[in-house]
């Protein structure tokens, strides 16, 4: 039995299906499905062709929005920081709103088929996909959104991609500011906390603090250099790591607010004062920073805005095609701010 036969064994045929045997992309038979302009004859009859072989019905209600001016925008996520959804969703649907656009909301695990997943979502009809981190970093799932002839927008990458749009900050000079920052506190023996491995920012960050520390002829203890995963327990196993060392560190930089609270716990643990024994910085400027105490110092990432400025990229992109006008994937770089609260200080003297 062929795969084809195989996949309309299983269920109902999908538009993955449609454009797989018209060997176009599921976009493009969305357009043809829905009387969209910008399709080559010779194209449209081939879908028109695979349409009838496979018996393929698209579903009326996902028919009757893809032709209307709303946009269906699916917004994925695996990112393991309550904080920083929040921040996130929070930005997303403000801009749903004024954007008049209908917002569905996806977990996209390890574990999770996302050939599947994404055959679902271009079959209901979806218009373009979110992609936050650590998704945005994920090259398979790009791939896969390339294949399937989508739109998307990556939010917070770390770097620019040639074939979706970016919203993103500059994450090394953010972190080499702050790494400044400290160091201009007086302090030397600083500890780091790297973020999540998959995820490009984090390198980018780790870069920042590194060069900061050279520049200032400052010494880079391995052992101070610690493997977290933006969350809060990686945060504290790491800060306990550092603070078991014979000679431990007088702050310590952690490359997000949820893994900087973990240190501030490890602190406590250890019967250290947050800032008069040890300086804590973070990373986001989430919720998290304002409700521990004491309130982080950290780098405000304008999470919300970020969001809002991808759906507005996304839905750019879709209406640009739906007025049969292509425009290019863009990058937004938006400002950050280092905010200085209650948790850094000058080193202890003695």
């Amino acid at each position: 039995m062929n795969d084809t036969k195989s996949r309309r064994s299983a269920g109902r045929p999908t538009v993955n299906d449609v454009a797989r045997l018209a060997q176009c992309s599921p976009m493009t038979v969305s357009r043809v499905v829905n009387g969209g302009s910008g399709v080559r004859e010779e194209t449209r009859l081939a879908v028109e062709a695979a349409i009838k072989q496979l018996n393929y019905a698209p579903n009326r209600a996902a028919r009757s929005l893809a032709g209307a001016s709303q946009l269906r925008i699916a917004l994925l996520y695996a990112n393991p920081s309550a904080s920083y959804l929040s921040e996130l969703l929070i930005g997303c649907m403000d801009a749903a709103t004024r954007l008049d656009a209908h917002l569905m909301v996806e977990r996209c695990e390890p574990e999770t088929d996302q050939s599947k997943m994404i055959a679902r979502l271009v079959d209901s009809a979806v218009d373009g996909f979110l992609l936050p981190p650590p998704l945005c970093d994920d090259t398979a799932l790009l791939a896969r959104l390339r294949r399937a002839g989508t739109h998307a927008v990556l939010i917070g990458p770390g770097q620019a991609e040639a074939h979706h749009g970016v919203v993103m900050i500059d994450d090394y000079q953010a972190a080499y500011d702050m790494t400044k920052h400290i160091l201009g506190l007086g302090h030397k023996r600083i500890g780091f906390i790297i973020g999540n491995p998959q995820q490009s920012a984090s390198a980018l960050r780790l870069a920042g603090f590194r060069d900061a520390m050279a520049e200032s002829g400052a010494t880079v203890d391995p052992a101070l250099v610690q493997q977290g995963h933006f969350t809060y327990r990686s945060g504290l196993d790491a800060a306990m790591n550092m603070l078991a060392l014979p000679s431990r560190p007088t702050a310590i930089f952690a490359s997000n607010d949820d893994m900087a609270a973990g240190c501030v716990a490890a602190a406590h643990r250890n019967d250290l004062e947050v800032p008069h024994d040890l300086t804590v910085c973070g990373f986001d400027d989430t919720a998290f920073a304002s409700n521990i105490w004491p309130e982080l110092t950290t780098i405000r990432q304008p999470i919300r805005q970020m969001a809002e400025t991808a759906l507005d990229l996304l839905a750019q992109e879709i209406r640009a095609e739906r007025a049969s006008e292509k425009i290019r994937p863009r990058l937004a770089t938006l400002d950050y701010e280092l905010v200085r609260r209650e948790s850094d200080a000058a080193p202890p003297q003695g």
